[in-house]
């Protein structure tokens, strides 16, 4: 029986890197940069750019703390040379240790968040001097269940895998012929020692994405995810997730005065000439 996720790889690719070429050059642009944290998600999209621009125009910045695992920025590195874009590698820890210093009480939870947001702020500064669009690495996964930063993993000018799932991403990254290393590895966002994401989420990425799409894409009511032999507290657990996550995937909300707001009633193209 076909998987409910499985997917066209071949069209899903075609469609991507036709997303990739075609936002990036109609917004003036010829170039993008990602960060490259040595995980799956970050290695696809750079896979999925460099058939869009060409890797000479596609950045991938490498940003580890000190605690950051040696693995995650060889990992990086193979990306880096079987994708042939280009690469920079910007260590952090200087930069967000200084915050640091100045709180006693700092948790890893706020640790996490702090180096999510300055690698962002980097991706942005080579932005500018690129001259070149900032691509995000953020899944379908992660976007509904909240487990990213806002303003920064989360950030972005344009996502390509945004609306594949955790398990779509790596059947692409297969099918596109990222480094099996990458593929089998641990997912980790790799912010502290030891850190894992099916370890801090407490569920696996396959369990998550079964029940998300027969949540999401299939709409299936509360009694018939019950019905069809889904655990209710992993029903109530997800759904809690994504439903106090909603403010993270929204662009912030602008009170209405006017007779034409910002991303209300002036948020398509055609308003630029009227």
């Amino acid at each position: 029986m076909k998987n409910k996720l499985d997917l066209n790889l071949e069209l899903t690719q075609k469609i991507l890197v036709d997303f990739v070429r075609e936002e990036v050059h109609k917004s003036g642009f010829k170039k993008a940069v990602l960060g490259l944290s040595g995980g799956i998600d970050s290695a696809l999209v750079a896979f999925i750019a460099k058939e869009a621009l060409g890797p000479e125009n596609v950045l991938g910045v490498m940003m580890p703390y000190k605690s950051s695992s040696q693995n995650s920025i060889d990992h990086a590195k193979l990306v880096v040379e079987k994708s042939k874009i280009k690469s920079e590698l910007i260590e952090i820890t200087d930069m967000v240790d200084a915050y640091f210093n100045k709180f006693s009480d700092m948790n890893n939870m706020r640790k996490g968040n702090k180096m999510a947001r300055e690698r962002m702020t980097i991706l942005y500064d080579m932005s500018a001097r690129e001259n070149a669009l900032v691509l995000g690495t953020s899944n379908k996964t992660e976007l509904l269940l909240g487990y990213g930063t806002q303003h920064g993993d989360m950030a972005s000018a344009l996502n390509p895998i945004g609306d594949l799932y955790k398990t779509q991403v790596w059947a692409l990254s297969e099918y596109m012929g990222v480094p099996k290393e990458v593929i089998e590895k641990k997912p980790s966002a790799d912010l502290w020692e030891g850190q894992s994401d099916e370890n801090e989420l407490g569920f696996t990425y396959y369990e998550a994405d079964k029940l998300l799409y027969a949540m999401i894409d299939e709409r299936k009511t509360y009694e018939e995810l019950l019905n069809e032999g889904y655990e209710r507290p992993f029903i109530e657990k997800l759904y809690r997730k994504i439903k106090f996550s909603q403010y993270k995937r929204k662009l912030p909300v602008i009170a209405k005065v006017s007779a034409r707001t910002i991303d209300r009633d002036f948020r398509y193209p055609r308003d630029w000439e009227i």
